[in-house]
């Protein structure tokens, strides 16, 4: 009788394997051990650049709204500083939205922000 090693399980685990990685360039989607090499490595990549993209959208907010700020002769952190001052919670996905979408409601707020940081003494 011959020697099966783990016959139909390998072959669906291969299976599995090379399914996945359809699409990889070269020996990467025809070979089950450079398959396998190349998910490892996608995977990384796709758990490192889940946080990362966190990071990229929250600075285009920050630019996005640094560039309305200096529209209206302000600066960014002078500008969330007075927000933060008047008690205006806005995070700056929304900021930047309004930014875009609605100048006059931007143009309120930076108003908002100037009066609030005006009012307050500056310590030292």
């Amino acid at each position: 009788m011959p020697r099966v090693s783990y016959g139909a399980a390998r072959k669906r685990k291969h299976k599995r394997v090379l399914r996945q990685a359809r699409g990889y360039y070269g020996t990467k989607s025809r070979h089950f051990q450079q398959a396998k090499v190349a998910l490892m490595k996608a995977g990384q990549y796709s758990w490192r650049d889940r946080r990362q993209r966190k990071r990229d959208m929250r600075r285009l907010w920050i630019t996005r709204i640094t560039a309305a700020c200096r529209m209206r002769g302000t600066r960014y952190s002078l500008f969330m500083n007075g927000l933060k001052l008047a008690g205006v919670v806005l995070n700056r996905k929304m900021l930047s939205q309004i930014a875009i979408e609605d100048p006059a409601t931007f143009d309120a707020l930076v108003e908002v922000a100037t009066g609030a940081s005006v009012a307050t003494p500056r310590k030292g």
